[in-house]
């Protein structure tokens, strides 16, 4: 069956405004939504196996959650079969990102061609599974410092193309987003210490250069924290450092007058997270929220008759 790949512009209004009021470019998630297409049916070609099948006419059918979790990228999916079917489609009961979900919970319904809906099912499930595991992923992490006063935070390290919407999925899971490029914020590691001569001299040569800039320094040990605020730093990362000497740093940045925002990274696990926490720093930072999440299992169910 031949897709209808509806225009940009001849999406519903609002839909187009969720996504943009989400924090996302809506454009951006067209084409995100389009490119898969491209993958699935490339030259405009037809799905080959739907094109096959007699008459179907059409159907209803439920994206149900398989498992307990939070879930994220509904609209997406939703924008995903109204570019593939337009006006032949209808969606409805879908829930907001961002809710908690349990095994058996409908989560969007979607009505149409039966042909349609099958070539669009796994597009849409993609973005839905995928982000739903983000958001349940974050979560699982927020639950485990509850009660701390520390805030989980993500990294850069995301998949191509997807930073945008896996950083919305952390949102709807209840972290917080780091900076987004290399731009809107500058952060000093161990490679930029050791080409300037020191973690002290590669800040203050970013800050030099970028007056205003947010500026935060990564560092090693404890001696490398009392140099960087001295510097004047109030963004630190405590990189891979034990439970005790997070407690030290935080008691160092106490005894400072508290000039830094603290963040702990490196070699963190959940069965962890809450003893990091605990010591007193600002926000645990957690690359595996994006990088190596597992996604969230969602069926398409078919209504019987």
């Amino acid at each position: 069956m031949s897709i209808t790949r509806t225009p940009y512009d001849d999406l519903p209004r609002a839909l187009v405004d969720e996504i943009a009021s989400a924090g996302l470019d809506p454009q951006a998630v067209y084409a995100h939504v389009a490119l898969a297409f491209d993958e699935d049916l490339p030259g405009g070609a037809d799905d080959v196996t739907s094109a096959a099948m007699p008459s179907m006419g059409h159907a209803v059918a439920d994206f149900v959650a398989r498992e307990s979790g939070v879930v994220a990228g509904l609209a997406v999916a939703e924008l995903a079969f109204r570019y593939a079917l337009d006006q032949e489609v209808e969606i409805s009961g879908r829930v907001a990102d961002g809710t908690r979900v349990q095994p058996g919970d409908d989560v969007l319904t979607v009505a149409g061609p039966v042909k349609g809906v099958l070539t669009a099912e796994r597009t849409a499930l993609n973005f839905a599974s995928h982000l739903s595991g983000v958001a349940t992923a974050t979560a699982a992490w927020v639950d485990a410092i509850e009660g701390t006063g520390a805030r989980v935070l993500d990294t850069r390290k995301t998949l191509p193309g997807w930073r945008a919407l896996q950083k919305y999925a952390v949102r709807c899971g209840g972290g917080v987003n780091h900076r987004f490029s290399l731009v809107d914020r500058a952060m000093v590691k161990d490679n930029h210490a050791v080409a300037a001569g020191g973690v002290v001299a590669a800040y203050q040569a970013v800050v030099a250069a970028n007056p205003g800039l947010r500026v935060e320094v990564e560092v090693m040990d404890l001696d490398e924290l009392r140099a960087v605020l001295g510097a004047g730093c109030t963004e630190v990362l405590l990189d891979n450092m034990s439970t005790d000497d997070m407690r030290e740093a935080v008691a160092i940045n106490e005894r400072a007058g508290r000039p830094a925002v603290l963040e702990a990274s490196g070699g963190l696990t959940l069965d962890r997270a809450k003893e990091v926490a605990a010591t007193g720093v600002d926000f645990i930072s957690v690359g595996a929220l994006t990088h190596s999440v597992d996604v969230f299992d969602i069926g398409l169910d078919f209504r019987a008759g």
